[in-house]
């Protein structure tokens, strides 16, 4: 877990805010949590891009982006262990902002507001929201199930002590998880442009109090003190 108390958000402005001036900034994500995250998404794409080479004959010419077959067949394993470990980073930094609470159940139930745009009607939620949290946890569920049944098969290290029904089962509970990986990532991203200002978390490490305010009011009250709003 980071040490660093501005992983946890906080004023990136030590001014109050006056009329006609700029926006305040929020610091959401020191560099060290944005590191982390962009290797775990690189890692993902050149896991991603391997693995569906050889899962369907339609996507076997992406091994040419990685030297060939036996090169794409070779790295995609230290890819895939490389991405867990990254991950595992990310994971102890921001697994307790990620425990379902009540106003996760509450956001669940108004979900439709959300799809119909009406974020006015949505409960108020802190440092994460129902689905962001839910991507999280089937990113880390996805990413063990990965890492168990790809060494079942990683041959010539494992696959050789294991019975065959055991390597087939994990060839297909692999590729389950590896969709349901993939599909989080497509739903992570979208939402990730979908919402206004969120994209600047990532790149420059800090929303504008307004984008707090709207999106997660009370990880908004947790990080800024009441005589500075």
């Amino acid at each position: 877990m980071s040490a660093n108390p501005y992983d946890q958000g906080g004023l990136a402005g030590a001014a109050p805010r006056r009329p006609g001036s700029r926006p305040r900034l929020l610091l959401r994500y020191a560099a060290g949590s944005r590191l982390n995250h962009w290797m775990v998404a690189i890692l993902f794409f050149c896991a991603a891009l391997t693995g569906l080479a050889f899962f369907h004959p339609y996507f076997y010419p992406l091994v040419n982006l990685f030297g060939g077959g036996p090169w794409a067949r070779i790295l995609h394993p230290f890819f895939g262990v490389a991405m867990v470990v990254f991950f595992l980073g990310l994971f102890f930094r921001l697994a307790r902002y990620n425990v379902w609470n009540r106003q996760d159940t509450a956001w669940v139930r108004h979900a439709n507001q959300m799809l119909a745009g009406n974020k006015d009607g949505m409960p108020p939620v802190g440092r994460y929201n129902a689905g962001q949290k839910a991507v999280f946890w089937l990113m880390a569920l996805s990413l063990l199930v990965l890492l168990v049944t790809g060494i079942l098969f990683w041959r010539p290290y494992f696959a050789y002590d294991f019975p065959i029904w055991a390597v087939r089962l994990g060839t297909l509970l692999h590729a389950a998880s590896a969709t349901v990986l993939i599909l989080s990532i497509i739903v992570h991203v979208y939402a990730a442009i979908w919402v206004k200002g969120t994209m600047r978390a990532m790149t420059r490490g800090t929303v504008t109090e307004s984008w707090a305010k709207r999106n997660h009011p009370l990880w908004y009250e947790e990080a800024v003190p009441k005589d500075r709003r």
